[in-house]
């Protein structure tokens, strides 16, 4: 496992940026060793302002919507030219693995690729001006589901990401949180050395769209994990294999949403009471489900 970082610092994100810790555990994760596709997304502008760049290994910038098939020629390509060994990681948002790219995505999970996948999920699309993307959670207000007289904001529930990948058949399937970077750095080494394709999701709290102050992100991902919202988990050949117990530990997910300016609204509304309820019952159904 790789001590020192592979993302330089340096890098235009903002103070906080889950971002940039997503990519530095990623890559102390995965080694020198590795060849990395970035879909454009909030990782991609800030990190690669020409002519600078922050990745100490290869790097290739794809579309919003074909890293998959761009992991998928360089894993070909390796394999063409008989050279063993070097890991193929793409990296992309939310916005770019869930919507986009997700045709890309699954073509390259399908045909069985031995490539690696993290996304990193902060909820939106952050770089265009925070819009709802299909991981909006419930009741977070966005600029393309905002809050207001007629709407307590984002009205549907996260797409099962993951639930998607496994069902491509995937043999190594993981949920991790940027607050446990041991966590994510063993996923993603775990992963990066199952033959097949293997997929990471990393829940990463943005400081600018969600609404905290940039000294929360760790504790504000944190939270979402005690709440229950977002479980960590591992699937190996299509069943769980790890949690992380939260046990004693639970919070109200009233603590987690008052801490975003984007669920503020709940707190203010009339009706907001009842939303919160809605909320709290995705978390018990998640405590529930994976035994936390």
């Amino acid at each position: 496992m790789k001590s020192i970082s592979l993302l330089a610092p340096g890098h235009r994100g903002c103070a906080g940026c889950c971002d940039a810790m997503a990519a530095k555990f990623t890559l102390m994760g995965a080694g020198e060793d590795c060849i990395v596709v970035s879909p454009t997304g909030c990782l991609e502008v800030m990190t690669t302002p020409y002519p600078e760049t922050s990745w100490d290994v290869p790097w290739i910038h794809s579309l919003f919507e074909n890293a998959g098939a761009v992991a998928s020629g360089i894993e070909a390509g390796l394999k063409a030219l008989g050279k063993q060994g070097t890991k193929v990681i793409a990296m992309g948002g939310d916005g770019a693995t869930m919507d986009i790219g997700l045709q890309a995505l699954s073509g390259a999970f399908e045909r069985g690729h031995n490539i690696t996948y993290v996304c990193i999920d902060n909820e939106a699309y952050m770089n265009t001006g925070v819009q709802r993307s299909a991981a909006t959670p419930y009741g977070a207000s966005t600029t393309t589901s905002p809050a207001g007289k007629v709407s307590f904001g984002n009205p549907r529930p996260k797409k099962n990401m993951p639930a998607i990948i496994l069902a491509h058949g995937s043999p190594y399937v993981a949920t991790t949180s940027l607050a446990y970077p041991k966590d994510m750095i063993a996923k993603v080494k775990k992963a990066t050395e199952i033959e097949g394709p293997t997929y990471i999701h990393c829940h990463a709290p943005c400081t600018t769209g969600w609404g905290f102050d940039t000294s929360k992100t760790v504790e504000v991902a944190r939270m979402a994990v005690q709440t229950g919202l977002w479980p960590l988990y591992e699937v190996e050949d299509g069943k769980v294999t790890k949690v992380r117990k939260i046990g004693n530990n639970k919070k109200p997910v009233e603590e987690y949403l008052k801490m975003q300016r984007r669920f503020k609204h709940l707190f203010t509304m009339e009706g907001g009471a009842e939303e919160i309820a809605k909320i709290q019952a995705i978390a018990d159904k998640n405590i529930e489900e994976f035994g936390l």
